[in-house]
């Protein structure tokens, strides 16, 4: 049997190589210029900046849509005399309050304030 412990032998060295190989590859990259990424960074800045104005304006819409529906909600239940009322208000209110400070948190923190 010594012709297959010749061939694991084989096998052990080719994969060592293996592994070892693209560290020398990796190595040898510290002239390369990355300015050619410059104006791609750029670029999704500017995407990001946009689509946080509409996501922050989409936020304000849903958090009006949820405030309308909501105190229709409480109206109602106070005509029936239904309980619960003070819950429902402070559900309310908790989730605008949420909505307006994720407007906030959100552009924050990306380092933006948007007036």
């Amino acid at each position: 049997m010594p012709g297959i412990r010749c061939k694991y032998n084989q096998l052990f060295a080719i994969a060592g190589i293996m592994l070892l190989w693209p560290m020398s590859a990796s190595a040898k990259c510290g002239g390369v210029d990355y300015s050619w990424g410059a104006d791609a960074l750029s670029n999704a800045h500017d995407f990001t900046v946009t689509m946080m104005l509409y996501v922050v304006y989409l936020l304000y819409a849903i958090s009006a849509i949820v405030a309308i529906i909501g105190a229709l909600q409480i109206y109602i239940k106070m005509n029936t005399g239904e309980g619960d009322v003070t819950k429902s208000i402070m559900m309310l209110i908790g989730a605008c309050l949420f909505m307006i400070g994720a407007t906030i948190l959100f552009p924050a923190f990306f380092g933006y304030n948007i007036v």
